[in-house]
């Protein structure tokens, strides 16, 4: 996923150079990175920021939970990790509650151990949790300054898992914490216009103190992937879908969706591709295909490796998101749309702002929510490989021109130059 931003974010495509020409320089500067819902480096846009930031200068650490199989310290690219036992998954608001407060704690003690053995001049927490601003905020009174970089709106975000079980007191408890973070940060990072426009709302964040950053593909201009043979060789229409499985991200709709492709308008000629490892909603998931009679047409890879991911991406005759229409989508970008767009492929979406703003003419709209138009969508690309080909072309010229990983990575140092410049 994750939104621009979430992401759970997500699998990714392998990370390469891009132009980080553009954004070399002398800076100097010491950042320590807090991220709690991926492990680094497999959180994309806190890889691809570290990674911007060390091209730029600055020496990076990252404080991380850590994957099954990675030691606790190591360099990665240049960016030193630190990284703490990870606690099981939460789906309910008990555990979310133990999960965020445990990890607030183990970076907090971490972060002690960086101080004295590399130190740091600034501290950059990816929400959520945003209980990282009480890590952040006892490094204030040190004169370290805090940069928010706000990926996910956090009530809104527990609003769409909460699936019916949501806590009124949570949410309000949320957003307090929310504003506590925008108002003790030194700089804030939005990842679009839509969370830059709430931050000054809710928050009363100045215009001057936000910096939109937006998530984005790193490129190299080389060709695309190859397809994996053994999907092609199946001679049925591939439909894929890249990224986080949790209880907000609609591949349950999806699964609808496909129910409604194979059994209500016969189109049995098709695989649907589910690639990503993360989020506590794919048990059930997997529970509720075999409920649709699906399960000669869908396929849950897991977690795959970036090669596999690309090979399983460029096999796809058509992708989709199907991110559900509520307060936390209809505001974010996500990143598995710009995936699609790298690799040329159209999209089926449900109609939300952000959607449009990102992918454009790329992607076919269909009312939100609305499972069984989803279908008939996806039949309309199925029987049109022109209009395929065309959107697909569309789509990665506008990541090429205007939303590739180092357009963003500019906007990303300058507001760190003007961090340090303020000193």
């Amino acid at each position: 996923m994750t939104p621009e931003g979430t992401p759970r974010n997500a699998q990714t495509t392998a990370p390469v150079q891009g132009k980080a020409s553009a954004v070399r320089g002398s800076a100097g500067g010491r950042v320590l990175m807090l991220v709690e819902n991926n492990s680094y480096p497999e959180d994309i846009r806190v890889r691809c920021e570290a990674r911007a930031l060390v091209e730029a200068g600055y020496q990076v650490i990252v404080i991380s939970p850590a994957r099954r199989g990675q030691r606790w310290r190591e360099t990665v690219d240049g960016v030193v990790a630190y990284r703490y036992p990870a606690p099981p998954p939460a789906t309910r608001f008990m555990g979310y509650l133990l999960e965020y407060g445990y990890a607030t704690a183990a970076m907090l003690v971490l972060s002690v151990l960086v101080h004295f053995r590399e130190g740091f001049d600034v501290i950059h927490a990816a929400n959520p949790p945003d209980t990282l601003v009480f890590v952040a905020a006892a490094y204030k009174l040190l004169g370290k300054r805090f940069v928010y970089d706000h990926h996910d709106l956090a009530p809104e975000l527990y609003d769409a898992r909460s699936t019916g079980r949501a806590h009124p007191p949570m949410h309000r408890a949320l957003v307090a914490l929310e504003k506590l973070s925008l108002h003790y940060a030194d700089h804030v990072i939005a990842t679009n216009e839509s969370y830059k426009a709430l931050e000054m709302r809710r928050g009363g964040v100045p215009a001057e103190r936000i910096t939109i950053v937006r998530n984005g593909p790193m490129t190299t201009g080389h060709q695309l992937a190859e397809p994996d043979a053994r999907l092609r060789q199946t001679g049925r229409t591939i439909i894929s879908y890249v990224g986080v499985m949790g209880f907000q991200d609609g591949v349950d709709y999806l699964l609808r969706a496909i129910h409604h492709l194979v059994h209500d308008l016969g189109r049995t000629d098709v695989l649907c591709v589910l690639i990503g490892g993360l989020g506590g909603a794919q048990p059930s998931l997997k529970r509720l295909a075999t409920q649709l009679d699906l399960d000669d047409h869908v396929w849950f890879t897991g977690w795959v490796s970036d090669a596999e991911l690309l090979r399983y991406l460029a096999s796809a005759d058509i992708c989709v998101d199907p991110d559900p229409s509520n307060p936390f989508n209809d505001r974010s970008t996500m990143i598995k749309m710009m995936q699609y767009m790298a690799q040329a492929k159209p999209i089926v979406a449900f109609d939300l702002p952000e959607h449009r703003f990102t992918a454009q003419d790329a992607a076919l709209y269909v009312r939100p929510n609305d499972e069984l138009a989803f279908a008939r969508a996806l039949v309309q690309l199925m029987d049109d490989p022109g209009r395929r080909q065309t959107m697909g072309a569309f789509g990665r010229e506008r990541i090429r021109s205007e939303l590739a990983w180092h357009y963003s990575a500019q906007h990303l140092v300058g507001a760190y130059r003007r961090l340090f410049a303020a000193e």
